[in-house]
């Protein structure tokens, strides 16, 4: 697979589609590595006309790591982000965003249509309002603002996230897997059981790094709250959230919608914070229609 520097870092990543179509770039979020952006998402985007890019976030899957490098707990993180105090952290989301510019320079991609999911959406949200020269439009999916006051994660969905097992055999990895998925996905649409286990296992051995998820979780902390920074977007934005997402809930959506001027909000009822087989045409659809509408 093709990797590229960017940011004085290697990214690993994936290009699909005709070069000369309009650009496409995703953004995987949370200890999730580029495969999570479902093959068949890619192809439909494809499809509709665009040349699709996705990539390993730093510190996941085939990316550079930063082994060694420690970061500050999350209990820390959050006491001392309540009294105003800002800890020294391995890296930021707005280093995150800057990767993903990087990639754009290295491709040599003058401006593109930028797509994030959950902490992708917060690193693409960067993007738009740091790099607005480089967005044609913004695509935030089940993300949010950073706002403290919104409802919180369940916790069983916060839990399963963040909690790793011991053991490194591939068996007790792949059924955390299996569970985190269960846990977080969308209650109306299952993951086919044999699909999911599939592809779990694959995203196993791809690559298993969970250190850099503590990492990945002080920059999300540390970023605190967007909606300022979130006025200054400029590129027209679409929102689309699961109404049924028990790691970031649906007011997370409503609240970075209404955060940027002129973004408009897109719901799926039954959608938790994944993205389903059954709704990969429809996303596909209004990604596609969205990023039509801003070229104009």
């Amino acid at each position: 697979m093709p990797q590229i520097a960017a940011n004085g870092i290697t990214l690993e990543y994936e290009d699909y589609g005709d070069p000369a179509d309009p650009p496409i770039l995703l953004i995987m979020g949370l200890g999730a590595q580029l495969t999570l952006w479902p093959i068949e998402l890619v192809e439909a985007l494809v499809a509709q006309g665009f040349r699709v890019i996705r990539y390993d976030n730093r510190d996941i899957g085939l990316s550079h790591k930063f082994d060694g490098v420690k970061a500050p707990g999350i209990l820390a993180l959050t006491l001392l982000g309540r009294i105003g105090l800002a800890p020294r952290v391995p890296y930021t989301l707005g280093d995150m965003a800057a990767d993903a510019v990087g990639l754009l320079d290295s491709l040599g991609i003058e401006r593109a249509h930028i797509v994030g999911a959950s902490m992708g959406g917060m690193i693409a949200q960067h993007v738009a309002f740091s790099w607005p020269e480089r967005v044609l439009s913004l695509t935030s999916i089940m993300s949010t603002t950073g706002n403290r006051r919104l409802p919180p994660a369940r916790k069983e969905a916060l839990d399963v996230l963040t909690k790793r097992p011991d053991s490194t055999d591939e068996a007790v990895l792949v059924a955390h897997g299996m569970k985190i998925a269960r846990t977080i996905g969308s209650p109306a649409y299952p993951a086919d059981e044999d699909r999911l286990r599939a592809n779990v296992t694959a995203s196993v051995r791809r690559s298993y790094y969970p250190a850099g998820l503590q990492r990945q979780i002080a920059a999300i902390l540390d970023d605190g709250d967007r909606r300022a920074r979130l006025r200054r977007v400029e590129a027209p934005t679409l929102v689309i959230h699961g109404e049924a997402d028990p790691l970031i809930p649906l007011p997370g959506g409503e609240d970075t919608a209404a955060s940027i001027r002129g973004a408009r909000l897109k719901t799926f009822p039954g959608m938790g914070h994944d993205l389903p087989l059954e709704l990969v045409e429809p996303i596909a659809e209004a990604i596609a229609e969205h990023a039509r509408a801003a070229a104009g």
